[in-house]
């Protein structure tokens, strides 16, 4: 039997009652803050470009969009997931490797489960598959280092969950991982040096080609069965040789994945824990500022720090700006806080800003490095124009998956970021239903996500 058919056994037996009380309650909290980050980026041009195209294409409408309106899954799939990634605000798995953001794979799983006409068991069953996948194999064969992009794990994970939502047996669950991790691999350029659209774009289309692959598979597409350990496959090609037992897995690991506290990439939610915490003990100004070292473990300062992923101090757009850790802490500094706000272009371009960030220094410690994954250790160094020096050491923070968010706090949240587009009757509505999701079809989900009010035509973008 090929590992891609071990696979997609463990697929097909996966259960609802596999799931702990404690992953039951962990995937209810990260379907709340993804929808939550969804709403909260309807205002994104990226997400504007695709609404048009989905206008202009159409599409038969079997799943909702997000803030109303139907289109065919594998469509839904792109347009929602895209929500879900815009504003890099949704959860994280990190491994020594590789990290990845398994809340990606909702857009592609929702779409299939309304299509499916299924419950919320099944979703978060087809959901909870999705992030085993992607992030055991997250772990097991990362592939950044290979200039591969993180959503090349996802291609498995996508054809699994999806799989999974629409019931398909095991040989075309296996045929639909194999299409879809064939295709569609794509490279870490989207992440480094100039930063474009497409970096919250990349996972949506792996969604959407996923998707895709599936119903192909579902209506008898054939796929390399060998695309692991064949002749050029996953293996040879990409990741190099590693070992996974499907059997022996479970669905739990949503239990080790975190909720982003700041609007701001996964790596910096200590550093920027711990500036604003220097910033409210000494009522720090940017005036005062001669300089900020931050001594940071080997992962953060090569995405977002100015390691082998660039020059972080070169800050135009949202994109470089939510990937620079120089940008992140100066605006932390100077606003007290990183919300989507933190992002606009006025935001980014101003002046005081773009002078704090290039006094911010950012560098490698191996004794940190050798801290992670299990801490996302940092020291920061305040130093004013009068001599005075402030320290401080951090290791995690709030959300952080040993310091895991209650509902009340993942409630603020999705609170927050949906209240420009919706009303308290809808919002109430629409989080009661994800925290009673396993006694509710997905079709009363979707029916309250159609209802999200989308932003005014020529109004602000992010």
């Amino acid at each position: 039997m090929t590992l891609v058919e071990e696979l997609a056994n463990f697929v097909v037996r996966s259960s609802y009652e596999d799931l702990s009380a404690e992953a039951r309650r962990e995937l209810k909290i990260r379907v709340l803050d993804s929808l939550g980050c969804a709403i909260g980026a309807l205002e994104g041009r990226p997400l504007a470009i695709l609404r048009e195209q989905i206008k202009d294409f159409g599409g038969n409408p079997l799943s909702t969009l997000i803030a109303g309106g139907q289109t065919a899954p594998d469509r839904a799939a792109f347009y929602n997931s895209a929500l879900v990634r815009y504003l890099d605000y949704n959860d994280t798995f990190i491994a020594k490797g590789e990290s990845c953001h398994p809340s990606d794979n909702l857009g592609a799983v929702l779409a299939a489960s309304e299509y499916a006409d299924r419950n919320g068991k099944d979703l978060l069953t087809a959901l909870a598959v999705a992030y085993q996948v992607q992030c055991r194999l997250s772990e097991v064969a990362p592939v950044r280092a290979r200039g591969f992009d993180h959503t090349v794990e996802g291609t498995y994970a996508v054809a699994a969950g999806v799989s999974r939502a629409l019931g398909l047996d095991a040989q075309r669950t296996a045929n639909a991982i194999a299409i879809s991790g064939t295709a569609y691999n794509a490279l870490r350029v989207t992440r480094t040096g100039s930063i474009s659209h497409w970096k919250g774009m990349a996972y949506p289309a792996v969604a959407h080609a996923g998707t895709h692959a599936t119903f192909l598979a579902m209506r008898g597409m054939t796929g390399p069965i060998e695309v692991f350990e064949g002749n050029k496959g996953f293996m040879e090609s990409i990741a190099g040789r590693f070992t996974i037992d499907w059997s022996r897995e479970n669905l739990e690991i949503v239990r080790r994945t975190s909720i982003k506290k700041y609007n701001a990439e996964f790596h910096s939610q200590p550093t920027l824990e711990g500036i604003l915490q220097l910033r409210e003990q000494h009522q720090l100004r940017a005036d005062q500022i001669e300089r900020i070292e931050i001594d940071t473990f080997d992962v953060a300062y090569h995405i977002i720090g100015g390691g082998e992923e660039g020059d972080k101090r070169i800050v135009r757009t949202k994109e470089e700006a939510d990937h620079s850790l120089h940008y992140m802490v100066a605006v932390a500094l100077l606003d007290g806080k990183v919300t989507p706000e933190q992002y606009r272009p006025e935001r980014i371009v101003a002046s005081d800003v773009q002078a704090l960030l290039r006094k911010v220094e950012v560098r490698p410690a191996d004794d940190l490095s050798a801290r992670f994954p299990v801490e996302m250790p940092c020291r920061i160094r305040v130093l004013l124009t009068d001599g005075r020096r402030y320290d401080l050491e951090i290791a995690d923070y709030p959300g952080f998956y040993s310091r895991p968010l209650s509902w009340e706090q993942a409630l603020e949240k999705f609170e927050s970021l949906t209240a420009p587009y919706t009303d308290g009757e809808l919002r109430r509505a629409i989080a009661e239903t994800v925290q009673h999701l396993d006694e509710v079809p997905v079709r009363q989900l979707t029916a309250l996500l159609a209802q999200v009010r989308l932003p005014a035509a020529g109004g602000p973008a992010l």
